[in-house]
């Protein structure tokens, strides 16, 4: 008998996470501004970089029910901190938006969908950050992640901190989906 509930317990867990395997497989982000090499578009202008500082249009579709707002964040791992680098953070994205237009990471240009909160990145401001690697170091990965949230709002401002904005992320995603880009120089 032992053996048996033992059994059926694995069997359940297992049932369990091919279920949320499931789910969250199918839940996914696509730029058609980002194809492996982010452009000079993306690159930050500042810390000696010359670029144009303009985030990138991204769309996400599938979802997981249960979806109340979303939240997209680009960090940097291999920024040479010891702890990376965050590029942006916007969240409060209502749940029947399903992408960013080109230039939402400006917050003076009002493109970000309504009600969303843009907050403070590495960068020390809040909007969009583009890469700006050390020069001469090896290209750095650009983790561009969309979070489906199972709550309406954060209750957070612009001046919250990555690392307050990614512990909420964390603590109430449904689900995420990434895409990956490089930018050396």
């Amino acid at each position: 008998m032992q053996h048996r509930v033992r059994t059926l317990g694995v069997v359940l867990l297992f049932g369990l996470f091919s279920a949320a395997a499931v789910q969250a497989g199918g839940f996914t982000l696509t730029s058609p501004d980002i194809e492996g090499q982010l452009s000079m578009e993306q690159v930050f202008s500042g810390f000696g970089c010359t670029g144009n500082n303009i985030s990138p249009r991204l769309a996400w579709k599938n979802a997981p029910a249960g979806t109340k707002s979303f939240a997209v964040t680009v960090y940097d791992p291999d920024a040479p901190t010891g702890s990376g680098w965050w590029h942006w953070l916007i969240f409060n994205i209502p749940a029947d938006v399903h992408g960013l237009a080109a230039g939402a990471g400006d917050p003076a240009g009002k493109l970000a969908p309504r009600g969303s909160v843009q907050s403070r990145t590495d960068y020390g401001k809040t909007g969009y950050g583009g890469a700006c690697p050390p020069k001469g170091d090896r290209p750095h990965r650009y983790i561009f992640t969309v979070y489906a949230l199972g709550v309406e709002k954060l209750d957070l401002g612009p001046d919250a901190s990555p690392a307050m904005v990614g512990f909420f992320l964390n603590h109430n995603a449904l689900a995420k989906a990434s895409l990956m880009a490089y930018y050396g120089r």
